[in-house]
């Protein structure tokens, strides 16, 4: 039944398009503007075959949105009542962005995706949204966030533990390596950081030209770093416990050896920097470099132009670091349910995101995309289906998301206006590694535009 993980996956995790600044402040502007005013919208017209219309805004495109279109298409099928209308709305940010336009001007749709980088600013608008438990409640369905695993469920529950988004596509950081350049150096995967530098030089020395790079440094190398080594990527337990005088924490010693230990490697050909999001892949399908660390669904991509056989192992940790290895988190988005729609749409919005919940949906949708099945339903039906014996490195991702409970500050990074914020440590990185500064210096002055940023998005609340 489930025979492949997707072979035109392009969302690299979830940050397709990058959002500007601007257009982030504008959002935000929006969401505190349309706080707790939710007005009602006009009823949706009925389908050609009378039932009731749910609108759900989608960022998925391409392959991948026929996958969604399939799994919609069976929910219309298994029922009479409800009609699930997939719109596409665009990119990751034009679909916040529009979705929240909409809302304000009472045209919001039924469910909306968002991104998992929209989350804090979706979640501190109480009233432009129905929370998911809540509404499963009044419905009377049953729904946990321990139906989700690890921290797909973490990533989106709010301070008391409850969902107020349902997890949908969601994948984690992952190490590629090519099995052939790693057999003739008779070498395993390295499971630290150490050990990265040590396979890295020995890649080196029988005439690979770098021994790794990194895709989205800003989300692998930050952010998933804190929380899989145990660290602190900002006060408040990374913003889940507040808003007001939330802090970063990234030019402690943590952050700074480690950007300094990269810019060692990088001058001695065993890193190689070479830009943001996931363009550096064509170094690892091209066997410029050993080793790539990127999101769990880039495996598509890789599969489609490697022209060598290659696997995914746990990213690397830091040796000595209390706890670690820890839990990684989620990228990817999640459903919305917004206020305002009419009464009669909101039983059918509860049984579709349930169907969506199902182990066959999440089953089918995993295979499919290459995301993670995001319950444990969903793993269940892989495992006793067989697909983890066909596909033993999907299995990858989802050990590393449940690798330990989660701890307060490696549920989330839950910061508002966090792709300005992930644009500042782009920059930073960008001038250590091309010697302009030190790893300290980049990183004072990282952290300190990354704080005005956050201080800015509290004052919109």
């Amino acid at each position: 039944m489930f025979k492949k993980r997707s072979q035109a996956f392009k969302h690299r995790r979830g940050f397709r398009v990058a959002m500007t600044s601007a257009a982030l402040l504008s959002t935000v502007g929006i969401l505190a503007a349309a706080n707790g005013s939710a007005a009602a919208r006009s009823k949706p017209e009925a389908s050609s075959n009378k039932r009731i219309v749910i609108t759900f805004w989608s960022a998925e495109s391409g392959a991948i949105g026929q996958d969604l279109d399939t799994l919609v298409s069976q929910f219309n099928r298994s029922q009479k009542k409800y009609e699930v209308q997939v719109v596409y709305k665009g990119t990751y940010p034009e679909v916040l962005a529009d979705t929240i336009a909409a809302f304000k001007a009472h045209r919001a749709p039924d469910i909306t995706m968002i991104f998992d980088v929209g989350t804090a600013t979706m979640m501190d608008s109480t009233g432009v949204y129905v929370p998911v438990y809540k509404l499963m409640a009044e419905n009377h369905i049953p729904f946990a966030t321990s139906d989700f695993i690890g921290a797909a469920g973490t990533y989106y529950a709010n301070a008391n533990g409850q969902l107020d988004s349902l997890p949908f596509a969601s994948s984690t950081p992952v190490l590629y390596y090519n099995k052939r350049m790693f057999a003739k150096i008779h070498a395993q995967p390295p499971k630290t950081w150490a050990q990265v530098g040590i396979v890295g030089k020995e890649l080196l020395a029988h005439g690979v030209k770098n021994g790794f790079t990194t895709g989205w440094p800003d989300w692998t190398q930050f952010e998933q770093y804190a929380v899989w080594n145990n660290y602190k990527y900002a006060t408040d337990n990374n913003g889940l416990d507040g808003i007001k005088g939330v802090k970063l924490l990234i030019n402690t010693a943590p952050f700074v050896n480690h950007i300094n230990q990269l810019e060692t490697w990088e001058k001695d050909g065993v890193f190689i920097y070479d830009g943001r999001e996931s363009t550096p892949d064509t170094l690892f399908i091209g066997g410029q470099v050993g080793m790539y660390i990127d999101s769990s669904a880039t495996y598509a991509s890789i599969k489609a132009g490697a022209k060598f056989q290659f696997g995914e192992a746990p990213l690397p940790y830091q040796q000595g670091a209390p706890g670690a290895p820890q839990n990684t988190v989620v990228g990817g988005n999640s459903l919305w349910v917004m206020a305002g729609a009419p009464k009669d749409t909101y039983a059918g919005d509860a049984q579709f995101l349930h169907f969506l919940m199902s182990g066959k949906s999440q089953g089918y949708w995993a295979s499919q995309t290459g995301y993670v099945p995001v319950t444990t339903a969903g793993v269940k039906t892989l495992d006793q289906s067989g697909f983890y014996l066909s596909h033993p490195d999907a299995l990858v991702a989802v050990h590393e998301l449940t690798n330990k409970p989660a701890k307060p500050w490696t549920r989330a990074i839950r910061l508002g206006n966090l792709s300005e914020i992930r644009d500042i440590e782009n920059a930073a990185i960008t001038a250590v590694f091309s010697g302009k500064e030190s790893a300290k210096q980049a990183l004072d002055t990282a952290e300190q535009q990354g704080n005005a940023v956050l201080a800015q998005f509290a004052a919109q609340y």
